[in-house]
């Protein structure tokens, strides 16, 4: 725009016309850009002569111009009127689209966010089931944890997101690591809407497959836990963690912040489940096909207390405690016991049903945390000696202890070293026929966050577990022991 307005100028002073004088330069205009040149070139058009002012004469001389012709002016002006439009339409074009792009970003479909992450261990054993005749040693809370195993994917998952609207949030997530026989299928894990009733999502419902509030390490996502499996005490109240139902969900806005502020400098918390949840679902597990009328009730609360007035300023620690009730209809098959096939268990509907408490404390690490979880009921339980799923007592739990290493070998990376050390005693409900099984672990290790991309795990763990994994099988409900070497590579995106 500056250029038009100068070529317009030197026009105005040819239309004026001026004498002539000692010194002449023929001056040309770009057609283009409208820049001014002394020479000729491709593109660039007369403008005319113009004279040099003599200083030497005692009245002050003007430049003089020879104009060029009137069809070269005309010409000239025309081009700069074109030129002048073609400016405003792309301004006008510029306008458009900037009101284009903010009503698309209105749109559900542009909020939705992509992650994920994908988990790949290796486990090796240093003694146990490598001696023929002992029961081989499986957990069910990694699959590749047995004999003629090698690298595994535990997890790969991908992750939808994102507020459809200031009410509506969605989350959709598959497992493409399932294993059903073979190895590596689509599965679906997460799939459900928050309904909120205010814009900061203080209160809320969530309907659909997701997580139940029960327990605190069974809310964390296994992106973020340090160590690589689960407690089997909590673990075994909820498969998968995860069932198909309505949860209820309050959280302040002034607790939504603190979680928040925690993510962001390193904390592993469990996600925003409220400091107080109350939930209806099926209670079958995971991707299973309800076979009751009844309906288990869970209740949730939890609460962080910045410890600043005892003088520990920054520490957080955060209690709780859960309930879950209902009726669980176990899935039954014959089994080998002792090498003698029994039949099918028959069960009760007072042994079908299930009731537990749970309690947790976590001291996050700044840079020592500590973290304990504890529960007690009563559940469905394979009686051998009967040969019946009865109602049986469960309790267990587990403590944890981890330090937390900023900027480690001169770089942003975090080290968490380590030690687990769980127990249980009762049924583990999602394997077939609902066996009683003895659980002691202890395990420790080191998380290595090299950045925020890729993490790696090493660790040792001492196993003493019964074995539930094939009724078929002549260690079936079998004590095995061993000690392994355990890792995972885990990248994330």
């Amino acid at each position: 725009m500056k250029f038009s307005k100068l070529t317009l100028a030197i026009a105005t002073l040819l239309s004026v016309g001026a004498s002539s004088g000692a010194f002449a330069i023929d001056l040309y205009v770009d057609t283009k850009t409208k820049q001014i040149f002394a020479e000729p070139g491709k593109g660039r058009q007369k403008l005319g002569t113009f004279e040099q002012v003599d200083d030497s004469k005692s009245t002050p001389q003007a430049a003089t111009v020879t104009p060029a012709s009137t069809a070269e002016l005309d010409s000239i002006k025309q081009d700069l009127e074109l030129k002048t439009n073609e400016l405003k339409a792309i301004e006008e074009h510029i306008v458009a689209n900037r009101e284009d792009k903010a009503k698309n970003d209105e749109k559900w479909f542009n909020k939705i966010n992509v992650r994920g992450y994908t988990q790949m261990r290796y486990n090796q054993s240093l003694t146990g089931d490598r001696v023929a005749g002992d029961p081989e040693l499986r957990s069910p809370g990694d699959s590749g944890i047995k004999d003629n195993s090698n690298f595994t994917f535990r997890r790969v998952r991908l992750v939808f997101s994102g507020d459809v609207t200031d009410y509506v949030y969605i989350y959709l997530q598959p497992d493409f690591a399932s294993t059903s026989g073979d190895l590596n299928f689509a599965q679906l894990r997460d799939a459900y809407a928050d309904l909120a009733f205010d814009k900061p999502h203080e209160y809320r419902i969530r309907a659909g497959q997701s997580k139940v509030p029960f327990g605190w390490e069974n809310l964390q996502s296994s992106q973020n836990r340090i160590a690589l499996d689960r407690d089997d005490a909590l673990n075994s109240a909820v498969p998968s963690e995860r069932d198909l139902g309505l949860f209820a969900y309050w959280t302040p806005t002034d607790v939504q912040k603190l979680w928040k502020s925690m993510s962001k400098k390193g904390l592993k918390t469990s996600g925003d489940y409220g400091i107080v949840g109350v939930g209806v679902y099926n209670g079958q597990g995971t991707n299973k096909v309800e076979r009751n009328d009844d309906m288990y009730i869970v209740a949730h609360t939890t609460y962080p207390f910045d410890l600043a007035f005892m003088g520990l300023r920054g520490q957080i620690l955060e209690v709780g405690a859960d309930a879950i009730s209902g009726q669980f209809n176990t899935t039954t098959s014959s089994y080998l016991l002792n090498g003698v096939s029994k039949s099918i268990p028959t069960a009760s509907i007072d042994g079908n049903s299930e009731d537990r408490v749970a309690v947790h404390a976590i001291l996050f690490p700044q840079p020592l945390g500590l973290q304990a979880e504890w529960n007690w009921g009563k559940g469905p339980t394979l009686n051998t000696t009967t040969n019946a799923i009865e109602r049986k007592s469960l309790n267990g739990g587990y403590v944890q202890a981890m330090y937390k290493i900023d900027n480690v070998f001169g770089t942003n990376g975090t080290i968490f070293p380590y030690a687990k050390w769980q127990t249980y005693n009762g049924a583990w409900k999602g394997a077939a026929n609902s066996p009683l099984v003895s659980v002691e672990e202890v395990e420790a290790g080191i998380e290595y966050q090299i950045n925020k991309a890729l993490e790696i795990v090493l660790a040792y763990a001492t196993m003493n577990r019964t074995n539930i994994a094939d009724t078929t099988k002549s260690d079936y409900l079998k004590q095995a022991s061993g000690d392994m070497i355990r890792t995972q590579l885990q990248f994330n995106y």
